[in-house]
């Protein structure tokens, strides 16, 4: 994305990290923002910042972080999914009490940068192997799958997903 921090790209006038900000908002209290020390990030009344750990540079990092800081169930979602909504972060909220998780899924490919993580899934997160793809140690949760529609799960990961 040239550089810039996906976080401050903007969509329909704000800031990528706003629209899901506000989005987590309507169903989680407290909200944060998990990033690394050198992300810039939008102020967003409401939501805090959680440094994690500058390396490694997975998104592994950030949910094992968050988990530890929260200590208790935590809703995933990246700052770059700004299509994502809040009926749909209930979905996976019911479907995740007794489990140690529950991800979303669009025509079944799991999307585990959307998900509900108990504190329980902490040892798996922590010993996958850096170098680990997310989904092969998220599929060691087995984690109940909550469909969604594709275009709720889409990315921003080039300019003209902005389009």
């Amino acid at each position: 994305m040239g550089g810039a921090s996906k976080a401050m790209l903007e969509l329909d006038g704000r800031p990528l990290a706003v629209h899901v900000g506000e989005v987590l908002a309507e169903v989680c209290d407290p909200v944060a923002i998990v990033c690394k020390p050198d992300t810039e990030l939008p102020p967003i009344e409401g939501v805090e910042r959680w440094d994690e750990p500058a390396e490694p540079r997975h998104p592994l990092t950030g949910i094992v972080h968050a988990l530890e800081r929260a200590g208790g169930p935590v809703l995933v979602c990246a700052v770059d999914m700004p299509w994502v909504t809040a009926d749909a972060c209930r979905s996976l909220l019911d479907a995740a009490p007794g489990g140690i998780a529950a991800v979303a899924a669009a025509e079944g490919e799991m999307c585990p940068v959307f998900g509900v993580y108990a504190p329980e899934a902490l040892d798996t997160l922590r010993a996958a192997p850096p170098d680990a793809p997310l989904r092969a140690t998220v599929e060691a949760l087995d984690p109940a799958r909550v469909a969604l529609a594709p275009a709720l799960l889409r990315s921003v990961n080039a300019p003209d997903d902005l389009a």
